[in-house]
């Protein structure tokens, strides 16, 4: 676990393999709560590289003084995200912006 956000990360290595790779990151929000944008790939043992992009959202909680992640959400490929991206779109379009 990490003590400063900044260093929250989705890397994870196994047996001298990097199993998830982590590309990118947008901490969303800071805080007691964070939330944070990951932009990955995962290693695939047949091919023995690394598979299609993927992105997962995930929410830690700072407890004694390190974040533990409490929840997440998986988008598995770019059409997904693409499909995300185009519903929260429409719904803030649709908002009134006096709100």
């Amino acid at each position: 676990m990490a003590s400063d956000i900044n260093d929250v990360t989705v890397n994870y290595e196994e047996d001298g393999v990097l199993k998830v790779k982590e590309l990118d990151k947008e901490i969303l929000t800071k805080g007691a709560w964070a939330t944070i944008v990951f932009k990955y790939k995962n290693y695939d043992w047949k091919k023995e590289d690394y598979g299609d992009t993927k992105y997962i959202i995930r929410r830690y909680r700072k407890v004694d003084g390190e974040y533990k992640p409490q929840s997440k959400f998986n988008i598995s490929n770019s059409k997904q995200a693409k499909q995300v991206i185009d519903v929260l779109q429409k719904w803030v379009g649709e908002e009134d912006i006096s709100e």
